[in-house]
């Protein structure tokens, strides 16, 4: 997989700290069902597998800390949110 983005190019602070049991050494498919829009190493994956370049993914950042509902956590469910509010 090829980075759109990389952990400097984030335009929030995040904790890059797994809790269990999240693990970032996990490659492929993603080792927890919902986003936790705290933890870099899980936005800067969703959004490194879900933006075609990096200023999509930049917005789709913003849009996840700023306007993101606080019930809308799973990875499925905010992708089709950012599909929906994306203009």
């Amino acid at each position: 997989m090829t980075s759109v983005i990389s952990s400097k190019q984030l335009q929030y602070a995040y904790q890059w700290n797994a809790i269990p049991p999240d693990d970032p050494r996990i490659t492929g498919k993603p080792d927890a069902i919902f986003l936790n829009r705290n933890e870099g190493y899980e936005v800067l994956n969703f959004l490194n597998r879900n933006c075609s370049d990096t200023p999509a993914a930049l917005k789709a950042e913003s849009l996840i800390r700023t306007q993101l509902p606080g019930y809308v956590r799973s990875r499925e469910n905010v992708l089709q949110w950012l599909k929906v509010n994306w203009l």
